[in-house]
């Protein structure tokens, strides 16, 4: 491993963040590639330039990592910066507490919507990247997106829309969106909540919008220090909100819960006895403090691997929600450490059997009709990344289809491409990359056509 006592404790080991932009051509593969897998895969995440660390790793600008995959061969691997203005060195939260939304790391998720590939972080407006990775700039919806934008959107698998909402320091603290599957911007609606808290997901079923409002909430002394503005605050209280898709509609039910935070949804949807069930991965107060001060700040530590366990305890849980009653029944759907959970895209708000999600030591599937669980075992200090669900070409079964990951590596060798039978958690095949990868947040698997706007790459 290189030399990492300059960088922060939080940047060390897998988060090391790579100096260079690279591009590499005919990657080596072990196994053998699915002959359909005819796309790219694109990953983002945090990565400050040298000397550039400015406290927390959320904050890092963005880099995105991509492969692209055709008949068989890994054609090319290639890494690139989001050219924000943030990595231009622009603050994004102006002395007023309102945010300059071209001022973004654009550093968590990336997707493709009607044909356009944005870069997202939920502080500011998504940036246009090219599929070869260039950036072309902010995106705004042709000036009809005002605020920020999630990391998170929804794309409804039946209609394309995409949903999507916008969080603020100031009012209005929260804003719906709604955009065509053809890409425009046709719905806003302020939704009613107290203050502006960390709302860093959300889930949509068939007729409904579900807010998640918890109690990770802005505090402005903290901005007034340079430090990212966040803080649990167990009085803010937890809920849930269900807000009808309807057109127009702006009322929202609330649904208290237990304290807890939510960084990541894993679906939701509407049962046959007209429940709404939301699956996530629920941090209670001990395990988001320890994560948060593990992420950033002076004293931040990466964490230790502990087989089957993470440093903070992150699991699967439900909420089912009653609107006869208005009543709650939460539960834990297994005991193992858990984030970044994912599914077969096709059933995005629509009832699922299968999460896959990643801890310490690999790749779990779960069976949500079973209540059972296994895992795919990354070996040494190898870490798998998310796992993003990729369906096979006539697939008929939920699980039909695989799961592709980027590897990032403790001791500073190379990164993978990591592609698993997401039925049977199998290798079917590793794509060797030539250079480190960090750990990173989210990516999306963009097959072709890539898009009626480009044709580079």
């Amino acid at each position: 491993m290189s030399d990492q006592t300059a960088l922060p404790p939080y940047l060390r080991g897998r988060f090391a963040p790579v100096p260079e932009e690279h591009s590499a051509a005919d990657l080596t593969v072990r196994g053998a590639l699915p002959p359909d897998l005819d796309g790219r895969y694109l990953r983002n995440g945090p990565n400050p330039p040298p000397g550039r660390y400015r406290g927390h790793r959320f904050t890092g600008p963005g880099m995105l990592h991509g492969i692209r995959l055709r008949d068989g061969r890994a054609e090319w691997y290639r890494n690139r910066w989001v050219l924000t203005r943030q990595l231009a060195g622009y603050p994004f939260i102006r002395e007023d507490f309102t945010i300059d939304l071209a001022v973004t790391p654009a550093n968590t998720h990336v997707i493709r919507h009607a044909g356009i590939v944005l870069a997202l972080c939920e502080v500011g407006l998504p940036y246009w990247v090219s599929p070869s990775l260039e950036t072309v700039g902010p995106y705004d919806f042709a000036g009809r997106l005002t605020t920020a934008m999630t990391a998170h959107p929804k794309e409804d698998p039946v209609t394309g829309e995409l949903h999507l909402f916008g969080t603020g320091f100031t009012p209005p603290y929260l804003t719906y969106h709604r955009v065509t599957a053809e890409g425009l911007l046709l719905d806003s609606r302020p939704v009613d909540v107290p203050g502006p808290t960390m709302m860093h997901d959300f889930a949509i079923t068939e007729h409904h919008v579900v807010w998640l409002d918890l109690p990770v909430v802005f505090d402005p002394a903290l901005a007034r220090r340079g430090a990212l503005p966040y803080r649990w605050d167990e009085e803010y209280g937890a809920r849930l909100g269900v807000m009808s898709r309807t057109p127009g509609s702006t009322d929202v039910r609330w649904y208290g819960i237990d304290p807890c935070y939510v960084f990541h949804v894993g679906n939701a949807y509407e049962d046959a006895h007209g429940h709404l069930v939301l699956d996530a991965v629920r941090y209670d107060d001990a395990g988001f403090q320890h994560t948060w001060s593990a992420i950033g700040g002076p004293s931040g530590q990466a964490g230790v691997r502990e087989p089957g366990h993470s440093p903070a305890r992150a699991v699967l849980h439900r909420w089912t929600l009653n609107p006869a009653s208005g009543r709650v029944t939460e539960s834990q759907l297994d005991d193992r450490a858990a984030e970044f959970p994912t599914h077969n895209d096709a059933f995005t708000g629509h009832p699922n059997r299968y999460l896959y999600t990643v801890s310490g030591d690999g790749i779990t599937k779960h069976d949500l009709m079973r209540r059972t669980s296994h895992t795919y075992e990354t070996p040494g200090s190898r870490y798998a990344g998310e796992a993003v669900f990729v369906p096979a070409a006539g697939g008929t079964d939920e699980d039909e289809g695989w799961l592709l990951s980027l590897v990032s590596n403790d001791d500073g060798e190379a990164g993978e491409l990591l592609v698993l039978d997401a039925a049977e958690l199998s290798v079917q095949a590793v794509v060797e990359l030539p250079y480190p990868v960090p750990a990173g947040f989210h990516g999306s698997w963009l097959p072709e056509p890539v898009s009626r706007s480009w044709t580079n790459g």
